[in-house]
C-alpha cells in the first residue's frame, strides 16, 4: 500500500458512498422511491436526500464554504415544503413523506455534493486531519473523525435504502 494516504482512504470511502447511491437509485420510479415499508419507514428518496444533505452540510462546514444545496440552486430545484437549511435530522412521518422527487434529481444532487467533497479532500494534507473542528464533544472532534463519521452515516443510510429496494423487488 505504498503511497496511500489517509486522505486517499477518505476519498475512497466517499467514492463508495457515491457508487452505492448510484446503484440503489438505478431504474427506480418516483413511486418506488417514495415507498415506505409498513407505511411509515423512511423512503429511498428521503434516505438518499438526507444522506446527501448531511454530507453537504458537514463538508461545507469544515471547508468553510456555502452548501451545494443553496450555492448551486438545488434547494429551488427540489422545491420541497421544508426549510431551506433542513437536512432531515429529526424528521417525522409527514416530513419524510414530503420528499418525493425523481431519481435523476437525487442522483445529480448527490454527484454535485460528491464532486465538492472530492475537491475539498484533494486540498487536504495529513496534518489537516488532526485539526479539531468541534470542541463540543469529549474528546474534541478532529477533521478526520468528522469525515469518517459522515462516511459511516452515509453508508448506513444507503444500506437502508438498498434494503427498501430489496423489499420492493420481492413484492
Amino acid at each position: 500500500m505504498t503511497g496511500v494516504t489517509a486522505v486517499d482512504v477518505l476519498a475512497d470511502g466517499f467514492g463508495r458512498v457515491r457508487e452505492s447511491v448510484e446503484q440503489v437509485l438505478d431504474g427506480l420510479t418516483e413511486q418506488q422511491l417514495a415507498h415506505r415499508v409498513g407505511g411509515s419507514a423512511n423512503s429511498i428518496a428521503w434516505l438518499v436526500w438526507h444522506l446527501t444533505r448531511v454530507q453537504d452540510d458537514h463538508v461545507a462546514e469544515v471547508a468553510g464554504t456555502e452548501q451545494v444545496w443553496t450555492a448551486d440552486g438545488w434547494a429551488a430545484r427540489f422545491d420541497l415544503p421544508l426549510p431551506t437549511g433542513d437536512t432531515g435530522y429529526g424528521h417525522r412521518g409527514e416530513e419524510v413523506a414530503a420528499v418525493v422527487v425523481p431519481a435523476g434529481l437525487l442522483l445529480d444532487y448527490h454527484r454535485a455534493v460528491h464532486e465538492r467533497t472530492a475537491a475539498y479532500l484533494g486540498g487536504l494534507s495529513a496534518d489537516d486531519l488532526g485539526v479539531v473542528v468541534d470542541e463540543s464533544w469529549d474528546p474534541p472532534v478532529t477533521l478526520a473523525v468528522r469525515l469518517v463519521s459522515v462516511i459511516e452515516d452515509d453508508l448506513q443510510h444507503v444500506g437502508q435504502a438498498a434494503f427498501v429496494r430489496g423489499v420492493l423487488a420481492r413484492s
